[in-house]
């Protein structure tokens, strides 16, 4: 029986003064961090928290996500990562579809917490730095970590899909511990290193590939809590950074920084790619502008965020996604279940020790995705001769905006509340630095007046910011098929909307 949690602790025994945690000037050893984890199980066990229990952590990349994280997981806990840009009525949702019994929330954003947890009869913690030390010192601290079977969850993480509802992935003690070991073993993470992490690690990417990576590596993590490329390039130089995780936007805002060449950061030594697909161009400019080789790779929730990669040890293949890793097998097939010649594209299919368990109460949703013991990626690819796997489109109307994923449907449901709507699709627009804008064709109902500028704001209202649609056109009609369905790859983005 394993707990993820007792990676800390094994890390804390080894070397309690290694360092573990930088923050600018504050540092945390390792011996720290798991004492202050130990604190925070003890904060969680005082609210009622039992093992199994779902605890929502709603933080941004400081050092108090880790310590609620693994505090949580030492308890034998669930932890459930929520985004700080939610809005109450997103956290409501969220806590009471996963039935947490408290909400852990960085002081910002609290307000939208505190709302939508008394809307789901939540408990909310918030997390005001100075405070917070005060409540763990007051805290009893939990000595023992609770055990948990390889196969219990340790993580749901919320994603969605064509459905719009989003579907919480159940990882596992083992799922988490394989995904932070392979990325350990590909990126060679050892003591010596430090990786940045400025990736939001609510995410899978930013939680698995980078902070428990970190950990098991016995590395130090030094965090930049809110991307500013000036700022990531002086933590990379004055901290000497090894690794580095991003999405393609930070790559791409790194390379044309205008002060770049004044920063000495040949330290680095892998830098990771993810989220979506790195632009050739950038991905060779930052090569030869850094001196350091960019991995691309692939994941999903579903997947602990791993799957694929460009290992360091084979040649990299511009816009590859690699090759599967960790134990993992992947098919590419059909609509019957059936492979496809190599060279066709076809859906990915995968199974190993990264997919999920299936999806938080939802049989049916499991059933779709889990066939034969294959998961089911939604996603279209393509094997080449080598073995290299290249994404040819999303099955599904995922839309990834600077590397966050935007769900359309979820959109969709929240447009239709307002009363002038009577039908809408929202769809990706190409963008130049996020990748894809979020864009959505509305047709009003007969004699229904409202302007995009306002529908804009009835979202933004209602939504995360990185979420609601930035361009909105009127139309009479959206395109539909014989059936009445909408067809969105027939909508249009009209001239001049753009630029308006």
């Amino acid at each position: 029986m394993t707990n993820f949690a007792e990676q800390l602790a094994s890390a804390a025994e080894e070397d309690a003064d290694r360092a573990a945690i930088k923050l600018d000037d504050h540092r945390l050893t390792y011996g720290q961090l798991d004492q202050a984890a130990s604190r925070v199980a003890g904060m969680l066990r005082a609210q009622g928290v039992e093992p199994g229990d779902r605890v929502a952590v709603q933080l941004p990349t400081v050092p108090y996500f880790p310590i609620v994280f693994y505090g949580a997981l030492r308890l034998g806990a669930v932890v459930v990562p929520l985004n700080p840009l939610l809005k109450n009525r997103e956290v409501s949702y969220h806590l009471s579809d996963s039935v947490a019994r408290v909400i852990v929330a960085w002081h910002e954003v609290s307000e939208a917490a505190r709302r939508g947890s008394e809307e789901a009869g939540v408990e909310c913690l918030a997390v005001v730095p100075g405070e917070f030390e005060r409540l763990l010192g007051e805290a009893d601290p939990v000595p023992e970590i609770v055990p948990r079977a390889d196969d219990d969850t340790a993580v749901i993480i919320y994603t969605s899909g064509t459905t719009g509802t989003p579907k919480g992935a159940m990882l596992t003690n083992t799922n988490l511990a394989a995904t932070a070991r392979t990325a350990r073993d590909i990126c060679d993470i050892g003591p010596g290193d430090v990786t940045l992490a400025t990736l939001p690690l609510f995410h899978v990417f930013g939680m698995s590939s980078v902070m428990n990576a970190a950990l098991v590596g016995r590395a130090m993590l030094t965090m930049v809590p809110r991307f500013e490329p000036g700022k990531v390039l002086e933590v990379m130089q004055r901290d000497r950074a090894t690794l580095f995780g991003g999405v393609p936007t930070m790559f791409t805002a790194l390379l044309h920084h205008p002060d770049r060449e004044r920063f000495d950061i040949s330290s680095l030594k892998v830098c990771v790619s993810g989220g979506a697909s790195l632009p050739v161009e950038v991905l060779r400019g930052f090569d030869a502008a850094f001196g350091c080789h960019v991995l691309e790779g692939y994941g999903l929730s579903e997947t602990t965020g791993m799957a694929t990669f460009n290992t360091p040890d084979r040649e990299r293949k511009p816009g590859s996604i690699g090759v599967p890793i960790g134990g993992t097998v992947i098919r590419v097939v059909d609509d019957d279940n059936h492979d496809v010649p190599r060279g066709d594209p076809g859906e990915l299919a995968m199974r190993g020790p990264f997919v999920m368990k299936g999806y938080w109460n939802r049989d049916d949703a499991t059933k779709q995705v889990m066939r034969d013991g294959w998961f089911h990626t939604g996603d279209i690819a393509h094997f080449d001769d080598d073995g290299y796997l290249f994404i040819v489109d999303r099955k599904k109307d995922l839309i990834i905006r600077g590397g966050y994923n935007v769900y359309p449907r979820e959109l969709e449901e929240v447009m239709y509340e307002h009363p002038a709507v009577r039908e809408a699709a929202v769809v990706g627009i190409p963008h130049q630095s996020l990748g894809e804008e979020v864009g959505a064709a509305v047709a009003l109902k007969p004699g229904a007046e409202v302007t995009p500028g306002e529908l804009r704001l009835f979202m933004k209202e209602r939504v995360a910011a990185y979420k609601y649609p930035r361009v909105i056109w009127l139309v009479d009609e959206l395109p539909k098929g014989p059936t009445g369905k909408i067809l969105k790859r027939e909508i249009t983005v009209p001239e001049g909307v753009l630029s308006a």
